[in-house]
């Protein structure tokens, strides 16, 4: 990796344009947030064995440890983490966060994980990467920033969860909550067979009527704050909503194929995101 900001180019151009605007320290920041959580998302779908990616991820727990012991750190992540958890007071405990959903669909495959587990493997994956960019972007409103991570992140990543359903269950994984299935009638067996059960449809329905009251409220707060400052998310927020309206329209007994964005399409969103 030449640079963070060529990582954040290459795998996801638009998020990449989306920040040039943002001073260079609270860009940088973004883009390790960005770089880490790609980082663990992308070891945790490696077709490593599961003790190859618990050692892996333990490295981290102990880079983690060396970043706020002020040690020096043996990444490139790490070093910037290390930086920017100095300039922007980023909590320790975040990062760990993050790393511990990480393990959780590691060391076993996520199936139909139980609400307890259901809700700590959203919030490090989704609500804190998003808080921690708000406190880079918007430290002054704090409050805000709190309620604004919880419901953009839950909005964007149930979105992914709805989108990805099928390709999700081929990787042996399926992260609708037990819950959810339970009351749409679901019966909780193998991936495959969850995935072929026809009341599926009723449980993505109630997830994706959750997910569309998160996007409600993530769009009204993002609409009391300062438009420059968190262009970025208002871009991640555009492009999970139109796939997530995408499959809204269509229907949600249809799970293939999964909606996809094309390059006019994503450069509309862009040209709003940034212009609009």
């Amino acid at each position: 990796m030449h640079s963070l900001g060529d990582f954040v180019r290459h795998s996801q151009p638009s998020l990449f344009w989306c920040t040039r605007g943002l001073p260079r320290a609270g860009r940088e920041a973004i883009y390790t947030v960005f770089a880490f959580c790609r980082h663990l998302d992308t070891v945790v779908r490696s077709a490593a064995t599961a003790g190859e990616k618990v050692e892996f991820l333990n490295s981290w727990r102990e880079e983690i440890d060396n970043i706020y012991d002020k040690k020096i750190p043996a990444t490139n992540i790490g070093r910037k983490i290390y930086k920017n958890c100095i300039r922007f007071d980023l909590p320790k405990a975040m990062w760990l966060q993050i790393l511990d959903s990480a393990f959780s669909d590691a060391e076993k495959p996520v199936v139909a994980p139980d609400s307890e587990m259901f809700e700590k493997y959203l919030t490090g994956m989704a609500v804190v990467p998003m808080h921690l960019a708000l406190m880079i972007l918007t430290p002054e409103h704090p409050r805000a920033n709190q309620e604004l991570a919880k419901n953009l992140g839950r909005a964007v990543f149930t979105t992914f969860i709805l989108r990805d359903i099928k390709s999700d269950a081929k990787r042996g994984r399926i992260y609708l909550p037990a819950e959810i299935l339970r009351e749409n009638h679901v019966q909780i067996g193998t991936p495959q067979e969850i995935l072929e059960d026809k009341n599926l449809i009723y449980a993505r329905a109630a997830l994706a009527e959750t997910t569309a009251g998160h996007y409600k409220k993530a769009e009204r707060l993002l609409g009391k704050m300062n438009k420059s400052a968190t262009r970025p998310l208002r871009l991640i927020m555009n492009i999970a909503r139109s796939l997530f309206d995408e499959m809204n329209t269509r229907g949600w007994e249809i799970i293939s194929p999964k909606p996809r964005l094309g390059l006019r399409r994503r450069l509309s969103i862009l040209y709003k995101t940034l212009f609009k």
